[in-house]
């Protein structure tokens, strides 16, 4: 079973992003490292001229190279960015909105991610017919279809990928929320959300940490962790588990599930050390065994 780093969600300064894949690079027991912009165009020119130099670090580290599309293309300059992901010279493409589906195809290695509905068979087998390598499945699929869809896969001969931690992505809007919340309109943003390098905390009227939200984005405020679940999913057929990157250690992190998958460490006694290093999201496993995060 592989490890895979998905895009980081957050708005980190240029610099704290360039040092975190850096250490990624060259420190992370992982397989697979998916780079770029998912949630919000404005923020990738503050770092889009570090992205070449990452590739290839990252590729000297041995790490395969993704880079992902945005989650909702709707401008103009969105559309032609989306474009140039499908260059001749470029790493294969994540697509997280179907409307990049126009310039893949089989000549042009791309991967599907978790923000694509994939919840039956018949659609993972339309997107591996149309080119797929490999499908994140939504952080929302219980359990009995994960392992049905893992079966899908390996008879398309596609990887089939699990969220296994990190805030899980809820929603995608037209409206950023966290201008909102600071009286900004989205167009003058001024890029608040870089306060919040894990996201803002959304409470209910009972003052109980409900979701976060990231921009434009709506996430869980539990931190999906599946580490005591690796042998059930690799039982499954499940081929990779994503990784969601989020501040404090991530690289040990990485570490902490590489140890899990080669049986170094008992993955039922894993989560106060993972709890340590971030910052302090509960854990949960609601969706894929059927109960809510609360519990």
């Amino acid at each position: 079973m592989d490890l895979t780093i998905g895009p980081l969600q957050f708005n980190w300064p240029a610099q704290q992003w360039a040092d975190f894949y850096a250490r990624i690079a060259d420190e992370a027991p992982v397989d697979r490292v998916v780079l770029g912009e998912l949630v919000c165009s404005k923020r990738l020119p503050f770092y889009a001229d570090r992205i070449p130099d990452a590739i290839e670090r990252l590729e000297r580290g041995g790490k395969q190279v993704v880079l992902t599309s945005l989650a909702l293309v709707t401008l103009p300059r969105e559309r032609r960015a989306a474009a140039a992901l499908f260059e001749d010279d470029a790493p294969e493409v994540e697509i997280n909105d179907l409307t990049l589906m126009r310039w893949a195809g089989k000549t042009r290695p791309f991967s599907i991610g978790p923000l694509v509905n994939v919840y039956n068979e018949g659609t993972l087998r339309f997107l591996a017919n149309k080119g797929a390598r490999s499908i994140c499945l939504p952080p929302e699929l219980p359990f009995a279809s994960v392992a049905g869809l893992a079966e899908a896969a390996r008879a398309e001969n596609v990887g089939c990928e699990v969220w296994a931690f990190g805030r899980v992505p809820l929603a995608i809007s037209g409206r950023c929320y966290h201008a909102r919340v600071h009286g900004l309109a989205k167009d003058s943003c001024q890029f608040v959300c870089d306060r919040d390098p894990d996201g803002l905390t959304v409470d209910t009227l009972d003052r109980q940490a409900f979701l976060t939200v990231n921009g434009v984005q709506t996430l869980s405020f539990n931190c999906v962790n599946l580490a005591g679940d690796i042998a059930s999913l690799a039982g499954a057929g499940v081929s990779s588990l994503r990784l969601s990157p989020h501040s404090g250690d991530f690289v040990r992190v990485t570490k902490v599930f590489r140890s899990v998958l080669e049986g170094r460490t008992d993955g039922t006694g894993v989560d106060v050390e993972l709890a340590a290093l971030g910052p302090p999201m509960p854990f949960s496993r609601g969706f894929m065994f059927g109960a809510t995060g609360a519990e």
